[in-house]
Formats: C-alpha cells, structure tokens, sequence
C-alpha cells in the first residue's frame, strides 16, 4: 500500500496531558487553559485521542485546577472560571465573573462563511426567492469563539480523523465533543487560545501583500504581457499575475481538442456533456493556442518581477488528451491505452502523491508560484464526510510550503482550521453597494474563528453596475484589506484595469494602488504578528471596546493594524463628497490622509465623516507608527532601501518585523510625548544581515506643526536633511544598525482656533460653490469680514470663530448673500435651493473636525 509523501504528512501533538484530564461518569474533561476546556461524552467511554481536522495540538502544560464531583454532576475550577458539568448535558454551565452561563452559542459573534459567489451584500443572488418568502437567502455565518455573553463553543464531533499517517480518516465512534472557551471579554485571548489548540497562522509572503492582476479572460500570451506593460506605463505597481481558467483548454476544449472527430464525446473518456462548464473545467495542460510556449511567457512575467498563480478546477481528474495522462496512469496502475480518466480521489494516497508530483510540481518548477483552487463542485467524496475543498487546501498548502521559505494558497473557507492555508478568496459577487457595504463587516467577523486573510474581488465580481465612485470606494476599502486582489467577470465590457474609469477616477485608482504597494512592508509586519502572536490583522472595534455598546453598533468600522478605518461604502452626497457614520474611541486620533484630528473621551463618540473622493476616513492614535516603502515606480516588494516612517505624536511602540529567510530583524520605535516635545527612538534586534545595505529611514512627524527635530546617533549629533510642508520631516542616510537614533522635536500645540483655522485654510479652497459666500465664510473664519454692499474689508468687533462647531454655525447664520449676488442669481434665474444643499454638507464637513 502507498504512503503519503512526508512532505504531506503534519506532526500534530493531540494526547493531552495526563494532569489535565478529569473523569465523571460517561464524561471526559481536559482542562486546556484557565478558560478552555474539551468536554467529550461518550457512552462507550473510548473517547477521541487523535487530532482531528480542526484540533491538532491539545499537550499543553498542567493546569491549576480542582475538582469537586458529586452525585450528578462535577466541578472544574480554575483561578479564572468554575465549569460545572451535569450528567443531563444541557444544564451544565460556566461561572464566569459570578454569574453562570449555560454552554451554549447563545450571544455568539459569529465567524466567517464557505463562499460568497453570488452574493450581493449578505443576500444570495443564486438562491430561490419562492423557497424563503420571497426574499433571497441571508448569508448563514458560522459561530466564532467570542461571545457576547463571554462563552463560546466550538464543535469538533463531526470533523474527520487526522492520522499519524497523514490520512483523513472516519471517527470510529459517535460523541459530544466541544471546546469551552470561556473568555468572557477577552476576545483576542480566545482567539489565541484557538491558534493554540488548531495551530497558528502561517507567515504571507510579501508579494502576497502587494496589487494582484486578475480577469476572467482568455488572454494570449502577447495580450497578458501587453497589459502588464501598460500597468507599468501607467506606473501601478503589481507583485502577482493571476491566469485564470483559460491556461488550459477550457471553453472551447471540444473544438480545439476536436473530441467529436476522435469519437471522444461520452462519460467513459471523461467527456460526455455532464461536466460543469463542458469539457474544459477542469485541465492541466497548457492551451498551445493561446500559450505556444508557455515556458518564455512565464519567464517574461518573472522578469517584470511578478509571482504567478493559476487556476484549478481538479473534480474531473485526468482524462486522455492531457500532457501528463499516460505518466499519471503509469504511477496509478492505470491502462493508458483504455483512455479511461484517471480519478480524482483524495483518499487514495498514491493519487495524492502523483497528483503534486506529476500535474504540479513541474510548472511550479517552471515559474507558478502557487495555486488558485477554484473548488465549487460540492463537499461530497469517495469518504463519508470528507469534503474535498478540505482535503485540497490541506494538502496543496503543504506541498507548496516545500518549495518556498513561506507557502501560499488561494482557496475558499472549510470550517474551523482554515487559517492554516492562507489565503482565502469569497469569489463571485455582485458589483453593487451593497457588497461593497457588507465586506467590511464580513472580513473582520471572520477573525473571531481565526480567518484572518480573506481577499475579495475588489469591486465585485459580475453582475450589478458599473459605476466609477463604486469600484473607487472599493479600491480604497481594498487598501485597508488583508489581500489587493483586482478580479472581473468574462465579459469584454467589464474590466479593473484602472486607466479604463474616466473623470479623474483613474488617477485616484493608480494612487491608491501605489499606496497599496507602499504599505507593504506595514502589511508584513503585522502578518507576522499574526503569526507569532495570534493578532489578526483586521479585528473588529469590539476587540478593544468589549464593554462600550458603540463598538458593536459600527460594524463596518475596524481595526487595521494600529489603524482606525471606517469605509466609504455608499453612493457621494454631493459633487464626490461622501459621509460614513463612525465612532472615535477615547484619545486623539490623526486622519493619516488628511491630517485632521479628533479627540475623544472615556466613552468615546460619534462622528459623521465628510470625505472627498481620494480618500477614505483612515486614523492614527497618537503615537502609532506607519512604516511605508519609499520605493517607487517598482513592483519590487523586498524589504525596502528607502524606509518611511510616519509617526504620530503621543506615546506608542511599534516593533517592524523583516526578515529574510531564516534571518529576522525587528526595527523597534518608540514615541515618547510631554506635550512639549516629542522623542522617537529607533533601535535594531536580531539578525541586521536581513535588512538590505544603506538603508535610508525618512521620519515623517504627521501631526507636528514647525519645529527642527534633532538627531542623535549613540548620543552623538548627526547631520540629516529637514524638510516642511505641512509637517515636518528629517532623513537618517546609511544607517548603522548597530546604533540607537534618537529623535528629538519641539510640538507645537495648536489651539482649537489655530486648528480650525488650518482646517478651514485646507478646505475652503476645494469648495465647489458661490466664490463670493465661500470668502465671506473664510475671512469670517479668519476673524475678519468682507462687507460686499460697502466694498471694503471692515474688521470685526468681536470674533465669531473661537474655534467650535457652534460658532461655525454662527458664521453661516451671520454670513449671507450680499445684494449683488442675489441680483446675480435673479438675472440667471437661478435658485438657492442648491446652494442651500451645497452649504449645509461643506459646513458639516468643515465642522466635523471641531470641539464640540
């Protein structure tokens, strides 16, 4: 009998320590943590030591604990909770912080879903209105393992059994087996305790973060390395190229493989007419008509510094036509001459080694890099219970993972686990507002069951509408994204390419996209923090906030990393200004785009924000850290020579982690404020080869207003080059790694005057509206008025602007139309109804970054 390659075969650590285990009657409790436990019941008393497709890891180290046990029920006790498990299963409970909590999903925060293909927001375009009162299905969202009521459960008696073999395997036995997470409102602890017992996120390649190039197209190979071309003259950057369905022979594969003439077309060589799509679902061989010399053309895309990704559709095995079918049917046993296909099966070990070994391995040696698995044909297999879209993700992401530092997959969510094989993808949705408005929500939730690297089509998929100011708001929602995936239907009509969108759109997509590839090494960052730590880089407000019921009203606003981002995912108000309703926690937040700031108490607040079209709301706390690459006009995404970093004043660390290979290093920066001056310190640990030679750090100090920093390199002054716009910045060339900088500047603080003065100096100049009025408004806001009817500046006795929304408002109530603008208006037989609408939306634009 065959077995599995190594390479496919996990070490996983599922026997549970001995101290752990408590026994009652037909139950068995292991006590995993202070607040995780596994409660298995089981009649025949035989319980379940194997891992299991989600539970790898459950030897952890004894737990303080005791144990009381009586007539019909026991006690666990730890120094965090009491579990309290009753022979009748369902009225056991937790005591958490006093008060007993039934174990049960009730409150939970739910997790994440299989597929969004067809989906236009939560609503599944695909299913049947007349089955479910006429409406379309809501998206069904499975449990996470944070709650509301501070108990989630996570079940594992329907998971298959994960072999010492590598092999998926039936449960020899029926039980109850759940874990207990009992966590209360420590939210990011439950789901590290998840990692824990399923195994931690892996590390995203760097390329993985950049802008990927995606499109339902059967492009030649001349028409690919065009495009790729025009994405570099148009200087937007790219780290991957995705070729999809038509690498092989797909639509047309009938005419092209000419299965009629050869007396081919029927069910026994794999080509009757019941495959999905026809013939050309599923195809390993390269479409010669399209790719004459496939190897030359993923050269060329290896030149221009790209990773390549192809799709799979693997449900109809490997039929006669292919390249690779008479090796295959040698390594299976198979009669070549019988044409007969040679099966998928993903329970056959010695498929699964040829499956890689003969069908991947080799275009992987050729220049893919990973794989895109398109698996929609349903969960059923050759073993009850195995659905293949697991077995897929497992076993591609492990064999991948042989051929590079750092492995990499695309595929769909399979239950609890999935964050193993990075990345998920939610696929075909609809290009509506309404996905736009449900993604946010959608990727964040899914961090409560550890998915945090979800990409989506940006912009949507097919169907819907196209609209310039959606797939903008939906560029910009992607940059704030775990994975840039730009992706569209088959449809010449339909197209991501950003030149395409006209009235300036075009060069608001190309800049978001370069600030996307900037972001990069901000991105990998927290990816291996994810890694280490178990910190998503998307967590919803509630992570932080579990006890302020506004963190849970704004769901489509979430944590970024440090970042605070609330997308625009509606249709402008007026003339490309948006409006999104948001909540600013307690401190002061900076607006790393437009430099506004805001300041909240204790409970925080709310705030509507008023943005115009190139840029979304995308705070800062104070004393965060962005680290960005200065590299440009590049699809490079190594570790940059050129380092920026934008620091917020206020005290905060941040810790940048790069490596190379085995080799890491962590640039540490911390901010220190005493509301007078601000100090940055910036030191190197670990492996300083990893870092590239003669580095340049740009410090950019976003919200410092004058001033002349001043450098110190080990104590010593050093000479760095000083710029001011409207803030302040200084260059640190060469750096030594071996040395500590230090970074010193003078704040200084604005007063609320001062500050809306500054806003109103941004702002005022961008106004589309009556000239006349909007300088009335802005010498008012100055302390000064022009008087239209006496033809001369007349200062004010008192100023109306002290620097509040309220004498804001004075302002537009004081300020009116003079009579020569009135007459203006009259002669054109123009009305105020407009201008009304325009005033009131600029107004509450220049008033959102104000004291109240």
């Amino acid at each position: 009998m065959a077995k599995l390659d190594n390479h496919l075969i996990v070490k996983t650590r599922p026997i549970a320590n001995k101290a752990n285990v408590v026994y009652f009657g037909n139950y068995r409790i292991t006590v995993l943590s202070d607040r995780l436990f596994r409660v298995e019941k089981d009649d025949t008393l035989k319980f379940c030591d194997s891992a299991t497709q989600s539970v790898w890891y459950r030897d952890f180290a004894p737990v303080d604990f005791k144990v009381k046990k009586f007539a019909d029920k026991v006690e666990v006790t730890t120094s965090k909770v009491k579990l309290v498990i009753n022979l009748d299963y369902a009225k056991s409970y937790i005591v958490l912080g006093g008060k007993k909590k039934k174990l049960s999903n009730q409150g939970n925060l739910l997790g994440t879903y299989r597929t969004l293909d067809g989906y236009s927001g939560e609503y599944d375009t695909y299913s049947n209105p007349e089955e479910n009162n006429g409406k379309f299905k809501k998206v069904q969202l499975c449990d996470g393992v944070v709650s509301k009521t501070g108990v989630a459960i996570l079940k594992d008696n329907h998971t298959l059994i994960l072999g010492e073999d590598g092999m998926l395997k039936p449960r020899p036995f029926e039980e109850i087996d759940d874990y207990v997470f009992a966590f209360g409102f420590d939210f990011k602890g439950a789901v590290k305790a998840l990692y824990d017992i399923t195994g931690y996120v892996p590390k995203i390649p760097r390329y993985a973060l950049g802008n990927w190039w995606s499109r339902y197209h059967a492009y030649t190979d001349k028409e690919y390395l065009s495009l790729l071309d025009k994405f570099e003259e148009n200087d937007i950057p790219l780290t991957i190229a995705t070729i999809d369905m038509d690498w092989h022979y797909s639509d047309y594969a009938y005419e092209e493989l000419k299965i009629d003439e050869t007396g081919h077309r029927d069910e026994k060589y794999g080509c009757g007419t019941t495959h999905a799509r026809g013939l050309g679902w599923t195809g390993y061989s390269w479409n010669k008509n399209l790719f004459p010399d496939y190897k030359a053309f993923l050269n060329k895309i290896k030149e221009k510094n790209l990773k390549i990704t192809l799709n799979l559709h693997p449900k109809d095995g490997v039929r006669y036509f292919e390249d690779m079918y008479k090796d295959m049917c040698e390594a299976m046993g198979q009669d070549a001459s019988e044409e007969r296909p040679v099966e998928f099966n993903l329970t056959d070990e010695n498929f699964i080694n040829n499956y890689f070994k003969i069908l991947h391995k080799p275009y992987e040696n050729d220049g893919v890099t990973f794989w895109w698995i398109d698996w929609q044909q349903g969960t059923k297999s050759q073993m009850a219970g195995l659905d293949p879209l697991w077995a897929l993700n497992h076993y591609h992401y492990l064999d991948n993972a042989v051929n590079h530092d750092q492995g990499l997959i695309l595929s769909r969510f399979c239950e609890a686990g999935s964050h193993r094989y990075p990345l998920g993808f939610s696929a075909d949705t609809s290009i509506t507002y309404s996905t736009l408005n449900y993604l946010p929500y959608f990727t964040a939730t899914a961090s409560n069951i550890g998915y945090s690297w979800w990409s989506h089509d940006i912009g949507g998929h097919h169907h819907g509408y196209s609209d310039n100011e959606l797939f903008l708001r939906s560029v910009q929602h992607g940059i704030f994204s775990p994975i840039m995936r730009l992706h569209s239907t088959a449809m010449i009509s339909v197209t991501k390419e950003p030149w395409t969108y006209m009235g300036g759109t075009n060069e608001l997509i190309g800049n978001a996209l370069r600030y996307r590839h900037a972001l990069i090494p901000f991105l990998y960052s927290e990816g291996v923090k994810n890694h280490k730590f178990g910190k998503a880089i998307t967590e919803p407000l509630y992570y932080y906030y579990p006890e302020n019921k506004l963190a849970y009203k704004y769901k489509n606003e979430y944590f970024f990393g440090d970042l605070l981002i609330n997308p625009i995912t509606t249709k402008s108000v007026y003339k490309g200004v948006s409006k999104v309703k948001g909540w600013i926690p307690e401190g002061t937040w900076t607006d790393i785009f437009t430099g506004q700031t805001y300041t909240a108490g204790k409970d925080g607040k709310e705030v509507t924000f008023y943005r115009f079209q190139n840029s979304i709301p995308a705070l800062a706390k104070a004393g965060s850290v962005l680290p960005l690459s200065g590299v440009q006009h590049t699809n490079d995404c190594s570790n940059p020579k050129n380092l920026v970093l934008e620091v917020y004043s206020g005290n905060g660390i941040y810790d940048l982690y790069e490596d190379a290979g085995v080799k890491e290093c962590v640039t540490n920066i911390k901010n220190v404020s005493d509301g007078i001056t601000l100090t940055t310190t910036i030191s190197f640990d670990g492996d300083k080869s990893a870092l590239p030679q003669n580095r340049n750090i740009t410090v950019k100090f976003k919200n410092v207003y004058g001033g002349c920093p001043v450098v110190l390199k080990d104590g010593k002054p050093i000479d760095v080059s000083v710029k001011e716009t409207s803030y302040v910045q200084c260059t640190i060339n060469d750096v030594d790694y071996d040395s500590v900088y230090v970074i010193t500047i003078k704040e200084t603080v604005l007063d609320a005057v001062k500050k809306g003065q500054r806003i109103a100096d941004d702002l005022m100049q961008k106004f589309e509206m009556n000239n006349c009025y909007k300088e009335d408004i802005y010498r008012a806001i100055q302390n000064n008025y022009w008087d239209h009817d006496v033809g001369c500046l007349l200062p004010l006795k008192e100023p109306l602007f002290d620097g509040t929304k309220a004498s804001l408002y004075k302002i537009k109530d004081t300020v009116k139309f003079s009579a020569h603008e009135k007459m203006l208006h009259d002669a054109a037989n123009e009305t105020y109804k407009e201008e009304l609408v325009i005033n009131k939306v600029y107004l509450e634009m220049l008033a959102e970054c104000l004291d109240d």
